[in-house]
């Protein structure tokens, strides 16, 4: 009996010792490359441009370690009464590897027909995975305008969609 119940134990060690060095990578591990498109706007941002407004972004980010990802903005927004914005931007995300919400700080470069301007940002967000690769990203970001705080920053809502190359 003391045979089969140590045999039985050695068999489970091993077993869970195989399946443990052929578990795919965590969600967020390092040297993974990151893209993603999302849009925000449509009345869901408040700031002096209350009007019809909607932003297209494209990110792309490169995970340097566990958790950590650097990113790389490309946006244009649309105004219904302004001219139109092009952005282009640098940041990093901090992911809670144990429920997807990430942080996320940056700095964005707004050029608008004689205005331009320096945007930091923060944002926090949430990659729900679709699949082992694919993510939605809802996310609540604020802006600080450097040119003029008052009519130009602002606090907004965006949702996307992200997908992780290993």
């Amino acid at each position: 009996m003391k045979k089969t119940i140590l045999t039985m134990a050695c068999a489970l060690m091993f077993a869970l010792a195989g399946n443990a060095q052929t578990e795919d990578r965590l969600p967020f591990a390092k040297d993974k490359i990151y893209a993603s498109a999302s849009l925000s706007g449509l009345d869901l941002n408040w700031n002096k441009n209350q009007n019809w407004h909607m932003d297209l972004d494209a990110k792309l980010g490169y995970l340097v370690e566990d958790d950590w990802m650097v990113t790389g903005t490309l946006g244009y927004d649309w105004y219904k009464h302004y001219d139109n914005t092009f952005k282009l931007g640098a940041g990093f995300r901090y992911y809670i590897e144990e429920n997807g919400i990430y942080i996320g700080a940056g700095i964005n470069y707004l050029h608008q027909n004689k205005f331009d301007d320096f945007l930091p940002t923060v944002q926090c967000g949430y990659s729900y995975f679709l699949n082992r690769t694919v993510t939605i990203e809802p996310e609540v970001y604020y802006n600080l305008s450097t040119k003029d705080f008052s009519e130009y920053s602002g606090l907004g809502f965006r949702i996307g969609i992200g997908i992780y190359f290993e």
